[in-house]
């Protein structure tokens, strides 16, 4: 046996014997994938276990995330710290080998993939990172960013919607460095894949811009090899490679739906053994292999070391540009303009969205790595940088990207975006489409990426569009999210501060921004950093008014009538609950004290989540219930978001016993 083909073998026979051990997992893609994998890592992709965040290097992505133990059995052989004990507590409590890959937990995954065809579209986003910072800094004879992603994506991930979403926008953009090694097995948990998906995928590939190859036999090497250079040519297409496989290759399971997702079983496992001539004891790696993969190894650091010389001279050529480089990759931010006057100075009323389109373009003219587009909405989110121009197919240096009516792809797009480094992103749609996003915004969330989400048109006052198109849940649902920063601010300086926490927070931010203009109100700024602020208070307290973006203005007023009438109020503003709920105790006790029980909190959004605040004694105006088609003034009043009502509550709150 070839040293390539007992390589392999290694690969299946680990993956399947942590599949066993833990009782759990999915054998059967890393049973007939290993080949295409191998041959990938180890005669085509250009990277260096030394230093796995070695930025010019090839990105792999695992789209089909449940074939984990392809990807562990990878990067214990090729040296990325994951020793023999990671592989034997495979799917076990603090692992670094958990169920699916996992981001920022285990050296060398380059993405969390799971939800199938996330990593697809991640992938997408890799590309365009590497397009944009290739555009931007190289110089002729200096090619510093200059490196591949390779996608291995299984039926699954191409039954999904989202991978069409983000294949389409990667064929328009002419995406020549992204290429899918497609696990081609037929089979599905419940059967054969005709049960539910017959399409020709190599016409629908093509249609959508792509260069399509196939590989007839999973099993050859040679074949695999070769048609990955000829893929690596095409720099004007993305492309797919087919490559036909067997489920489960070499266990009695072979071709069978039940090698997906359940162990092999012991007798099956030995059966495997046996039909790849294997010897070794359990969880052991063959000596000619681990010599082997010392040499594979030694290429990768070479690599790497060529890599630098070229980026030393780059440096010598190019200080600024080189400098700047740095920088980028560093995240850093301009601090200091954050803090500026020039920052925060607004002196009209302004609808939250136009405020955050102002921002976006004051700090383009310091970010220079800011970019972001919106799903086909730029004109309404104003997410436009008006000097800068379009990221397309003729120009990878532009910086506004045009994603589409695609807000799923949107949203992991950025994530591949973010994960690649160098930039920092954001993108734009209504809160309402949100649902659309959702599995990709939570993977932002789970990875804590840096992104931030531009979502317009915050509640009923949408208006004319009606119940399709106004948020009610949302807000919820968004808040629900662990590690979602979400902020809805209440005037343009509030909007200031929600940029300044999405730019220095190092996780995901929604940004909940109205369709309609609000004034600005007195007090307002950069006390919203703290998530929730005193905008005024009585000296004798009678009731607390809180509330948030565009009904912050309702709760002032009402203070003003209700100290017409000798009550004493306490006005708070809380855009961000997740940024008060870090501030001290002392902070929080200050803001919403113990002993005032009576406390009245107004938005135009569902009232789940609300009640942690006001408490047993207090009370919450929302909207429990679709809205309607109307004039954005008209449904206010229509669903009691008026002055008038809110002074109606709180009085009738004070009466209660």
């Amino acid at each position: 046996m070839n040293i390539d083909d007992l390589t392999i073998n290694t690969i299946r026979v680990l993956s399947a014997e942590a599949v066993e051990r833990a009782k759990s997992g999915h054998p059967g893609m890393p049973l007939g994938a290993a080949p295409a994998a191998y041959t990938l890592w180890a005669r085509v992709m250009r990277h260096n276990p030394k230093n796995p965040n070695w930025i010019n290097r090839d990105r792999f992505i695992l789209s089909a995330g449940h074939g984990s133990m392809l990807l562990y059995s990878l990067l214990h052989l090729f040296g990325y710290g994951l020793d023999m004990e990671d592989i034997k507590n495979f799917r076990q409590l603090d692992s670094k080998t958990p169920g699916h890959p996992e981001y920022g937990h285990t050296v060398g995954v380059e993405v969390t993939t799971g939800p199938l065809g996330q990593g697809f579209a991640n992938a997408v986003g890799m590309a365009m990172a590497e397009a944009h910072l290739a555009a931007y800094f190289n110089r002729p004879g200096h090619k510093i960013i200059d490196h591949y992603t390779y996608v291995l994506a299984g039926d699954g991930c191409l039954m999904e919607g989202i991978s069409y979403e983000a294949a389409s926008l990667a064929g328009h953009l002419e995406l020549g460095k992204l290429i899918v090694l497609y696990d081609s097995n037929s089979i599905t948990i419940e059967g054969r894949t005709n049960l539910a998906f017959r399409e020709d995928i190599s016409k629908r590939f093509q249609a959508l811009g792509w260069e399509y190859y196939r590989v007839e036999d999973g099993n050859d090497i040679e074949a695999i090899e070769k048609t990955i250079k000829k893929a690596k040519i095409n720099t004007s297409k993305p492309s797919l490679i087919e490559i036909i496989t067997e489920i489960g290759y070499g266990s009695p399971k072979q071709g069978q739906s039940s090698a997906h997702g359940e162990p092999l079983g012991q007798k099956n496992l030995m059966e495997l053994k046996k039909n790849l001539n294997w010897k070794q004891e359990e969880f052991t790696v063959p000596k000619e292999v681990k010599e082997h993969m010392k040499k594979l190894i030694e290429k990768g650091v070479k690599a790497e070391e060529n890599c630098k010389r070229r980026w030393k001279k780059y440096k010598e050529e190019y200080p600024h540009l080189a400098e700047e480089l740095i920088s980028w990759l560093n995240f850093e931010i301009p601090k200091d303009f954050l803090k500026s006057e020039d920052f925060w100075n607004f002196s009209e009323s302004l609808s939250t969205r136009e405020a955050s389109g102002i921002l976006i373009n004051r700090l383009a003219e310091k970010i220079p790595n800011l970019m972001g587009g919106s799903a086909d909405l730029a004109p309404s989110n104003k997410t436009t940088i008006q000097n800068r121009e379009s990221f397309s197919a003729s120009n990878y240096a532009g910086s506004n990207i045009h994603f589409g009516v695609r807000e799923h792809a949107m949203a992991a797009i950025l994530n591949g975006m973010a994960l690649h480094g160098g930039l920092r992103v954001y993108g734009g749609t209504f809160l309402v489409f949100s649902d659309y996003m959702k599995p990709a915004m939570r993977l932002s969330a789970l990875m804590n990426l840096p992104v931030t989400y531009v979502l317009t048109h915050d509640s009923i006052g949408v208006g004319e569009d009606g119940p399709t198109h106004q948020p009610i849940e949302h807000l919820a649902m968004l808040r629900a999210m662990p590690n979602m920063t979400v902020i809805r601010p209440a005037d343009a300086r509030e909007t200031a501060a929600a940029w300044y926490l999405a730019l220095t927070r190092k996780s995901p931010t929604a940004l909940i921004l109205s369709r309609q203009s609000l004034p600005l109100i007195e007090g307002s700024g950069k006390e919203a950093l703290k998530g929730a602020y005193v905008l005024r208070e009585d000296e004798k307290i009678d009731i607390i008014l809180m509330a948030t973006g565009s009904e912050v203005q309702l709760i002032y007023e009402a203070s003003n009538r209700l100290r017409e009438k000798g009550i004493g109020t306490k006005v708070i503003s809380m855009p961000s609950w997740e940024v008060f709920e870090e501030q001290s105790r002392e902070y929080k006790e200050e803001v919403l004290p113990k002993e005032i029980t009576k406390r009245l909190a107004v938005e135009a959004a569902a009232s789940l989540g609300w009640h942690k605040y006001v408490g047993g004694n207090g009370k919450v105006l929302a909207m429990d219930e679709f809205g309607a088609s109307a004039p954005g003034n008209k449904l206010f009043e229509r669903f009691g978001f008026t002055v008038e009502k809110v002074v109606e509550e709180a009085l009738r709150l004070l009466k209660a016993e």
